[in-house]
């Protein structure tokens, strides 16, 4: 317990007889119990909660290695994911120059691209039973996320393909003609 003890002054002033007053004192365990409770508390619940993230690998830029390693992709199998403005999506299948598919518009959510997405994917995966006779096989997603997109659309197109789980999903480098193809349908 803290105390404060005060002296008379050593002096006597006038002769008189002065009671003597008593400090009050305040005895603070129980203040630093709770102290450490709530210290206690807070470290406990702060490391419970750890952000969620998920995980994206990424390609090395090493020139030499992604020369070797070229998988070819049958075009049935691809599907392009085109992002542009106003939480809108153009879509197709197969190669830009000549779709399997011909490109359509999605918006996102679950009757927008991820309705398309699990059609698709059921298609990559017949496809995929049909030229390999494999079953872990489907389709492959390549996102390309346009310039007047927002960050949120690549996040919630992330959250598509984890809802989704296509085999296989990478994002792509925009081409100027997709980009053009974007600006004929009014979301560049």
């Amino acid at each position: 317990m803290a105390e404060l003890n005060t002296g008379d002054g050593g002096g006597k002033k006038g002769g008189k007889v002065r009671s003597k007053k008593s400090n009050p004192g305040v005895d603070l365990t129980a203040m630093v119990d709770l102290a450490f409770l709530l210290i206690t508390f807070f470290m406990l619940t702060t490391t419970l909660s750890k952000p969620q993230s998920m995980p994206l690998a990424m390609p090395d830029k090493n020139k030499e290695d992604t020369d070797k390693d070229v998988t070819k992709i049958p075009e049935e199998r691809l599907l392009t994911i085109l992002v542009g403005k106003d939480n809108k999506i153009l879509w197709y299948r197969g190669k830009f120059e000549a779709p399997v598919e011909a490109p359509t518009e999605a918006k996102f959510g679950k009757d927008g691209i991820r309705k398309d997405l699990i059609k698709q994917i059921a298609i990559g995966k017949a496809i995929a039973k049909r030229d390999t006779g494999k079953d872990d096989e489907g389709l492959i997603v390549n996102i390309k996320v346009s310039d007047k997109a927002s960050y949120k659309n690549l996040i919630d197109i992330l959250d598509e393909m984890a809802i989704t789980h296509p085999q296989l999903y990478a994002i792509g480098d925009i081409t100027p003609g997709e980009i053009d193809l974007l600006k004929k349908t009014g979301l560049y």
